[in-house]
């Protein structure tokens, strides 16, 4: 006689569709999203394209901007202006990260200082950082150091009340633990304040890194002759609309890509902390 089937061995191919869906859901739900945000810019693009009074603009649909970008990624000019950015975002994020982080830990561990800093604080970063651009020109020599400078602004203040946030988090049996075993100021600073707080200080830098973004475009659109806003004013000039969006979704990409890249780095200041 056949031994008779149980209904476990029946039910296990059956579940081996869901189990794929299951698999592939991270990478069809993202791929879905950009499906729809492509439809609906090409939808944009006919809008534009069939009305009397904007087709001037069609250039900016899908099709042309692709185009464009594919022969601009063979040209040194948007790989120069690329880079010419990604120096600005790196210097003024490393100026923030210097100030910023010994700053945060200063106004989070002092209650003195984070009274009195507060209210000056809290209004500096209300500022635009575009607003300190007049000042920025007196004070720098250059356009590139004036660049820097709103960057400097526009990262600062993330990373400064993350990381103070961080440090008055921090339970203060640990400080009084470390102070009766005979722990020094910096062993305090190194052994306790830094790693509790470097899931906040990345916090901070991730915040910053996306303003930082946002500022640089508009502030490389005065003086300098290179870097990404430089392009898209540029070919805002020469009315090259389709250029223009392809420097767009340059600029997207790479934004991405940074806070991606800050969010890896998160993710493994945090297995280390957990490890």
């Amino acid at each position: 006689m056949k031994a008779a089937t149980s209904p476990a061995a029946i039910a296990a191919p059956r579940q081996s569709g869901p189990g794929l869906l299951n698999r592939l859901q991270p990478v069809t739900y993202p791929l879905a999203g950009i499906a729809v945000m492509l439809f609906v810019w090409w939808l944009g693009g006919e809008y534009i394209a069939s009305n009397p009074d904007t087709m001037i603009f069609a250039s900016f649909a899908p099709g042309p901007t692709f185009v464009a970008l594919w022969n601009m990624l063979g040209q040194a000019s948007l790989w120069d202006a690329i880079g010419a950015s990604l120096y600005r975002i790196g210097a003024g994020l490393f100026w923030g990260c210097l100030l910023g982080v010994p700053l945060g830990i200063l106004v989070g561990y002092f209650t003195t200082a984070r009274q009195m800093a507060n209210v000056p604080f809290q209004f500096l970063r209300m500022v635009s950082p575009l607003a300190w651009m007049p000042l920025a020109v007196m004070i720098f020599d250059s356009w590139n150091g004036a660049i820097v400078f709103l960057i400097l602004m526009a990262s600062l203040w993330p990373i400064l009340f993350s990381t103070a946030h961080g440090v008055k988090r921090i339970d203060p049996g640990w400080f009084k633990v470390a102070r009766n075993l005979g722990a020094s100021g910096p062993q305090m600073l190194r052994r306790i304040i830094l790693p509790a707080v470097m899931m906040d200080m990345m916090a901070g830098i991730r915040l910053a890194v996306g303003v930082a973004w946002v500022v640089l475009v508009p502030a490389e659109y005065l003086g300098v002759t290179s870097g990404l806003g430089y392009a898209i004013n540029d070919a805002r000039d020469t009315l090259d609309y389709s250029a223009l969006a392809a420097v767009v979704l340059v600029i997207g990409v790479i934004g991405y890509a940074l806070d991606g890249l800050c969010g890896m780095l998160m993710r493994r200041f945090n297995w280390q902390l957990e490890g």
